[in-house]
Parts: structure tokens; sequence; C-alpha cells
């Protein structure tokens, strides 16, 4: 059998599925040319690049499986592949760790202040180090403070143990998932904490920074009525999806300093961000890197691998 990883995987993964006696390729082929080409292949693997929609799959009738290095499967029409007897596969566990840690990053990043000296110090640190000192010496600390988490799957849950972490206490929100047992400290130390959901508008009145981790969804979770909810000064993070929550609302209440910082991993129009967003004095910002570890990406590479071949050596 042969299969298509056309986003790339880590070595680990495709030494897994050679290994195991598929034939691996690599070379990328480009969105256009994929309807004319998948046909070739009995899998292809994805991350977010690549879409595999209706048209693909009506033009692949060989196609068996789909794979999705990742959680999200919003590039994939997932049950429309299913109804042909095609399995859609993905690695929901794979980098929760790595989202989870970027969170506490952002929030870190802007309780402290370091986004701010960091843009600041380069400029004016040999001229007005005691002003900037001065200035940015209201931090505040992560432990004793409310998150509340909106979305309480695999990397909501993930965060929430890495906050419990910190000390923090933790207010979920998830329509779908009344309760989850979240494990805290390594192996050897660990113990679970029981975190039972409660309704968004609790959440958003009593959370002192909100965290996103939904699907795409028809519209934004986060717009002007539920800022307009939120505690003055609260600091919101996305690390899940762009479109998740509104933009122009978000820039809106940072103005005004209803919100008094955000955190952004993902964004509308990747790759080509909202400029004011970008440029906002109360915005810590990173490129959609929040599986991109070392560590995620092996553990995906692997998992992706492992359910590959079980599912292909199944049929």
């Amino acid at each position: 059998m042969k299969i298509l990883i056309n986003d790339g995987i880590e070595a680990i993964g495709r030494q897994l599925l050679e290994e195991a006696g598929f034939t691996v390729d690599t070379q990328k082929i480009e969105q256009a040319e994929l309807i004319n080409r998948l046909n070739e292949y009995d899998a292809i693997c994805v991350r977010s690049a690549t879409k595999v929609r209706k048209e693909l799959i009506d033009a692949s009738p060989n196609l068996k499986a789909i794979g999705r290095g990742g959680v999200g499967l919003d590039n994939i029409d997932v049950e429309y592949a299913r109804s042909k007897g095609i399995a859609v596969i993905n690695t929901p566990n794979a980098s929760t760790r790595s989202v989870g840690e970027l969170v506490i990053a952002h929030m870190l990043n802007l309780s402290r202040n370091l986004y701010k000296s960091n843009r600041e110090m380069p400029l004016y640190g040999d001229t007005k180090f005691n002003d900037l000192k001065k200035a940015y010496a209201q931090g505040v600390e992560l432990e004793g403070k409310t998150l509340g988490i909106i979305g309480f799957g695999h990397i909501g849950q993930e965060t929430a143990s890495c906050a419990l972490g910190m000390g923090m206490n933790v207010l979920a929100v998830d329509p779908y998932n009344s309760k989850a047992t979240i494990n805290i400290g390594p192996a050897a130390l660990e113990f679970k904490v029981d975190i039972h959901t409660i309704p968004l508008d609790d959440m958003l009145e009593s959370a002192d920074y909100i965290s996103l981790h939904t699907p795409s969804l028809d519209k934004p979770v986060l717009g002007n009525e539920e800022f307009s909810k939120m505690k003055d000064g609260v600091i919101i993070i996305n690390c899940s999806r762009g479109g998740t929550l509104d933009e122009g609302a978000l820039l809106d209440a940072l103005n005004s300093g209803k919100v008094a910082a955000a955190g952004l991993d993902v964004f509308m129009n990747e790759p080509s961000p909202n400029k004011v967003l970008l440029t906002h004095p109360h915005v810590s910002l990173s490129p959609h890197i929040g599986g991109s570890t070392t560590e995620a990406q092996n553990k995906i590479g692997e998992e992706l691998a492992i359910k590959l071949i079980a599912t292909l050596k199944g049929q």
C-alpha cells in the first residue's frame, strides 16, 4: 500500500510506516494537483495545510484512510469521507501538553509584562533602564488567580492541569462534558482533581484569565456580548482556532481597557493576520505554534503512524 505524507511527518512516524511494509511518499503535491494524483495512493496524511474535501474524495476511489496529524479536523470533510468507507483518524492526545504550556507561557508573558519589556529594552534599555524597571514592576502572579477554560476536551483539560500546577483556580465550560478528572504533577507524585463544568455566563463574570479551546464554529464564541459580561481587566488567550473569538470585538475591548491584554497564537485570515492586532501594545503574539514542540511533533508522528497501521492492516 502507498501512503502520501503531504504536510510532513517526523522521522519516527515514517520509520514505523515503512517497517510495517508501506511505501511512503513525502513529496508534497500541491492542493490543485491533488485531485489528479491522490487516487494513486491508499492513504493520505495531512496537517492543517492540505484540505481533503468532497471533490477530492470523489476523485480518489482507492483512498482507504485519511490521517490528520493534530487535533482539529476542520480541513477534512469527515462525515462524507466516512460515508464512503474511508477511515479518518487524528492525534488528539499528542500535542495537548505543548498547547497547554503555551497558554501558560502567554499568561506569564502578559502578567509580568515580558512582551512589552522585550520590545522596549533593545530601544531604550541603555538610557531608560530605571524608567522601564518602574513601568514594568507592577506584574502579578498566577497563583490564586482564576482561569476560565472554554472547551474542556483533551487540550482544555491539559491546560487545566498546567494551571492547577501553578496554583490557579479553574472554571471550565463545555456543553458536552459535565465533569473531568484532571491529573496534576509528574507520574511519581501525580494526584487527581475532579472539575465540574459550569455555564458560560457564570465563568465570564468570575475569571481573571480566559482561554479558548474549541474547534472552529459557525460564529465566534467570544464577541461583544460576552466581553461585556467579563470582569474589567481580564486577560484573553486564544491558542485554539482563528475565528473562535471576534477580533474586532477584542480590539474594542482592548482599547477600552475591558480586556487588559490578550495572548494570541491563532488568527483569522492566516497567514496574513490583522496588522492592528499584530502591532497592538497589549497583545502577546506567537505564529500558530501551539503543538509545535520537538516532543509534540514526535508524539504526533508516532501516534499517527500507529493508528494508520492498525487501520490499514485491519481492512
